[in-house]
């Protein structure tokens, strides 16, 4: 895929389902239980743990993926490069190489950088109510979209990405919106792969 550019896949089954049973959490990030992915999703949301990953090339670029349209929640909205949740009985760490392996195709070490709670509505379908830890990984190789969870893949650098926000914030996910901000507040010294990396 080249920068820019958009690829567009067909939809197939979805890698995660509504049954999942997620991880509840307080705001400390202690866990109090679990729940089936769709009820997490419910009304006003109820706090539990996920993950976002933002992937970079060498030159700086970030992935970006469209939501797959048949989505609950946001479809068809741009965000960063995978986002998921790790499963009961499931470890963070084995968690997001589990998802990018999955959704992008991709293996390549990743780095924790912050975690923060969030809560965003989508109309009367349902919310986002996450403890989100956020974590940044390289690598040149090409991914390999899974279809039933992304529509189209694009790599964008940090100027023309701040560019797009400007012009029209509200085609990209609220805590991709978010992360971003942070990212670029506090650790724009970290958006650029490892010298010989």
């Amino acid at each position: 895929m080249q920068r820019g550019t958009a690829a567009t896949i067909q939809p197939v089954d979805a890698v995660s389902s509504e049954t999942d049973r997620l991880i509840l959490v307080d705001s400390d990030d202690n866990p109090i239980g679990e729940l089936d992915k769709a009820r997490c999703h419910d009304g006003a949301g109820v706090l539990h743990r996920a993950f976002s990953l933002f992937i970079f090339n060498s030159r700086g670029e970030l992935l970006l993926q469209q939501r797959g349209f048949g989505k609950r929640l946001w479809p068809g909205y741009w965000s960063n490069s995978c986002c998921s949740h790790p499963r009961v009985g499931e470890s963070m760490p084995v968690a997001i190489q589990r998802r990018l392996l999955e959704e992008l195709g991709l293996q390549t070490a990743l780095e924790y950088l912050y975690k923060f709670e969030y809560h965003a509505q989508f109309g009367t379908t349902g919310s986002e109510h996450e403890l989100c830890s956020v974590y940044i990984g390289f690598t040149d190789a090409p991914p390999r979209p899974h279809p039933g969870e992304i529509e189209a893949l694009r790599w964008i650098t940090a100027a023309e990405l701040d560019a797009e926000f400007t012009a029209s914030a509200t085609v990209f996910t609220p805590w991709f919106r978010l992360e971003w901000q942070t990212l670029r507040d506090q650790y724009r010294h970290r958006l650029m792969a490892p010298a010989g990396g």
